[in-house]
């Protein structure tokens, strides 16, 4: 959410940075509620400039033992009118408050102009894809062959965009799970956390889920409780409505949660294989920084990301998102793309971005600055999405005899070195 008091006095700026994200909420209803809002006041004011005068002059007149009732009833109408007024500028502040809930974030200066995907800009590359001297599968079809991954019986036990994962296709998303939250602990400074799974609605509003993403979510009957869309939502609302000391900043968490997504308007894009799921498995980063740390922070999130391909070997490519294809809460996004050789094509295997004070506002999550408590800025990124890292590693390790080669570096978590076919 942005600042109110910003809003108001920096609306034209504002409108025009927003207005290259694109599809951006009407912006002239605030005009014309700023409009009712400050005459509301102008007239409260002056209404009580008026009774403050008129109450000085009966108190003169009782001294001066005068009748005062009509003057006394003349006062309370005034108090009447006032809080008539006051009670019009609250209304216009509830609304103000609700309508900047639906407003994105204002992009940062650095991120490039453009509608969609094919504005966004790549700033770097990792190792070329490999080359085969075979047509290499997907793995929606090596899974199947090496009875490490099954779609019926996923299907049988709830339904499409489901998958059941057997004996080393289990253990190689258990092993990147391990190793993921190892490197990001051990040698990337992050403490590892533990939240719950189900959330309440307050958390989904603190990190910008609801309301605009409501049909993207699955909600638990009878209860407040909604299943996490991603671990982002219960590790930043950790410190909701909480003020940090300023020392303590920056603050570092990771976390591994299954995620529940209902991928409402999605049909259609990655229908097969295990890249676009109803469940899926993810480490998530999670930055709680002062303003002048969180563009250096982001850099390093986003390399802390990137460091697990690396290690893993995976061809990968960065792009920074461009203003139309940012989600409405982030500041700045980068994108990290796995190169999928089944699919002759990069897929996003992490988002990485700064929210600035959005999140935090609605958060309610402060830090001591020098002179007043401020909001901290929020940062966050997969590190990685472990589905679509078991994919990259099936898909980039595969060998002309169907086996998939295993990373060195996930090798001692599986004690083995090459996937077979499962008999």
């Amino acid at each position: 959410m942005l600042d109110l008091s910003f809003f108001r006095n920096n609306f034209d700026r504002i409108a025009e940075r927003l207005a290259t994200r694109g599809n951006v909420p009407n912006l002239d209803q605030f005009r014309e509620l700023d409009r009712e809002r400050r005459a509301a006041i102008l007239e409260s004011e002056t209404l009580k400039a008026r009774r403050k005068a008129e109450s000085v002059e009966i108190g003169n007149l009782k001294r001066a033992g005068a009748d005062t009732t009509d003057r006394q009833a003349e006062v309370r109408a005034i108090g009447d009118e006032i809080t008539a007024r006051d009670q019009i500028v609250e209304r216009v502040d509830k609304q103000f408050q609700e309508l900047l809930a639906g407003i994105p974030n204002i992009p940062h200066e650095s991120v490039p102009v453009g509608r969609t995907a094919e504005d966004n800009v790549e700033v770097r590359r990792f190792a070329e894809p490999p080359r085969f001297d075979f047509e290499p599968k997907a793995h929606w079809d090596l899974g199947p062959e090496l009875g490490i991954l099954d779609f019926e019986r996923a299907t049988k036990i709830t339904g499409a965009r489901f998958a059941l994962y057997w004996d080393m296709g289990a253990k190689l998303e258990r092993a990147l799970i391990n190793f993921m939250l190892d490197v990001h602990t051990r040698e990337h400074g992050y403490t590892e956390v533990l939240p719950p799974f189900l959330v309440n609605s307050d958390s989904l509003y603190g990190t910008g889920q609801l309301p605009k993403f409501k049909e993207d979510l699955f909600k638990t009957e009878g209860h407040d409780f909604w299943l996490i869309p991603t671990a982002e939502v219960p590790v930043t609302n950790i410190f909701r409505d909480e003020t940090l000391e300023n020392d303590a900043l920056p603050i570092r968490l990771c976390a591994y949660t299954p995620c529940f997504r209902s991928e409402a308007g999605s049909y259609g894009r990655d229908v097969r294989g295990i890249i676009r799921q109803h469940q899926f498995q993810k480490v998530e980063l999670v930055k709680f920084t002062r303003p002048d740390q969180s563009y250096d922070e982001l850099e390093k999130l986003t390399d802390d990301a990137e460091d697990i391909l690396r290690r893993l070997g995976i061809p990968f490519r960065t792009v920074v998102l461009c203003t139309g294809d940012m989600g409405p809460s982030s500041a700045k996004t980068y994108d990290i793309e796995a190169w999928l050789p089944g699919q002759n094509a990069y897929k996003e295997i992490s988002s990485c971005s700064n929210f600035e004070a959005y999140q935090a506002r609605r958060a309610s999550i402060r830090f001591r600055g020098d002179k007043k408590s401020e909001h901290v800025h929020t940062l966050n990124g997969s590190g990685l999405a472990i589905g679509r890292t078991w994919v990259a590693i099936v898909e980039n390790y595969q060998q002309k005899d169907g086996t998939v080669v295993i990373p060195e570096a996930l090798r001692p978590y599986l004690n083995a070195e090459v996937i077979r076919p499962r008999k």
